[in-house]
């Protein structure tokens, strides 16, 4: 018989990190989908005091190169909680992973510091008012003009763009070839002439998505991250970090204790849905490890994210359900609900997550255009 039991070892490392979440809450306020929400550079320090940013960077670029499960234990608890590790989050995640593999040594040395010490807050300048989840399609553009990048365009629900020292921008740099050909990737620091921010505030009061227009903005040319014209694969890389990660299946965690709470679970109907759900969370975390642990085919990021999105819209409905008319109040379980419908849309949306499953991942044969 399979045992999925972690080993002494990991218990111990998952209990700190749930007595360390505990510390967050109480010192900084509990959030809903914390990885995006809870903003907080007081415990991001805390989090790099413990060794927890980097945690699975190499030693030479000053991470703890510890096994990937760790990371996902520590996260599933802080996001859990409702921890605020918005700050540390993107830059742990996605931009750190991005310049140790594609960056110069120039660059690692002065960006990796901020961000493994919690000091320096990321965010990814990917989407577009006419570019959603078709990445290729890009408009901004970055031209070269002697020693810099003279960019302009404009982004869209760029989470943290009002508070983040760095944007990691995905741009293009030419318009010859096919469409993802010319696609690059800049670091533009967020104070650079040129830039507005018009943060965006949702039906949830939250205010981490904005909008961000360049207007001949001028950055250095060495701030370019690996080749030229060759992006796309190295932010199809960087989502791969994104859609497969725990955040896609804990982040209402939360808000699923709060209507077990509640649950009358002396019917049997609901029984059976708490039942289903818990096997959710079983099965999502199993497919997490798989992306964690290499153990997936390539590509199949694109099926962890759909599940477990999924999954967190199906909690929030039992949620609706359980709690009844209360659910609609302005509170934290009203303000969860509401933003339940962003999961299957975050980081592409499910049916852009299938499309892909079966061209990249299946092999399947795209549907001829009528």
């Amino acid at each position: 018989m399979l045992s999925f039991e972690l080993d002494p070892e990991l218990q111990s490392l998952r209990q700190r990190a749930a007595e360390l979440a505990a510390v967050g809450v109480e010192r900084f306020g509990r959030w809903n989908d914390s990885w995006i929400n809870g903003f907080s550079k007081e415990f991001a320090g805390l989090m790099a005091d413990e060794g927890w940013i980097g945690m699975g960077w190499p030693k030479e670029f000053g991470g703890g190169e510890r096994p990937p499960i760790e990371r996902v234990i520590v996260a599933e608890e802080m996001i859990s909680a409702g921890a605020p590790i918005a700050a540390m989050w993107f830059a742990d995640r996605q931009m750190g992973p991005a310049l140790i593999s594609y960056g110069s040594d120039d660059q690692r040395d002065e960006f990796l510091p901020g961000m493994l010490s919690g000091e320096t807050t990321w965010c990814i300048g990917m989407s577009e008012p006419d570019s959603g989840s078709d990445l290729a399609s890009l408009k901004t553009s970055a031209i070269r003009d002697g020693d810099d990048w003279v960019i302009n365009g404009q982004k869209i629900w760029t989470s943290f763009g009002e508070v983040a020292d760095y944007c990691y921008l995905i741009c293009r740099t030419s318009t010859e070839g096919p469409p993802h050909r010319g696609i690059s990737e800049i670091i533009v620091p967020m104070d650079s002439d040129g830039i507005e921010v018009r943060p965006i505030t949702d039906m949830t009061t939250n205010r981490h998505f904005c909008e961000i227009y360049f207007t001949d903005v001028r950055v250095p040319v060495v701030n370019l991250v690996g080749v030229e014209g060759d992006a796309f694969k190295q932010t199809m890389r960087q989502l791969e970090h994104e859609r497969g990660g725990i955040d896609r299946l804990v982040s209402n965690r939360a808000l699923y204790e709060i209507a077990v709470a509640a649950a009358d679970a002396s019917d049997p109907l609901t029984r059976q849905e708490m039942a289903d759900l818990e096997i959710g969370y079983r099965i999502g975390r199993l497919l997490v490890y798989r992306e964690v642990l290499r153990q997936a085919p390539a590509g199949f990021s694109a099926a962890t994210k759909c599940f477990c999105t999924e999954h967190q819209w199906r909690v929030a409905q039992f949620a609706a359900r359980v709690l009844g008319p209360t659910a609609g109040l302005a509170d934290e379980v009203g303000l969860g609900l509401a933003y339940a419908p962003a999961y299957t849309i975050m980081g592409g949306t499910s049916n852009i997550m299938r499309n892909i499953l079966g061209e990249r991942v299946l092999g399947l044969p795209r549907e001829p255009r009528l």
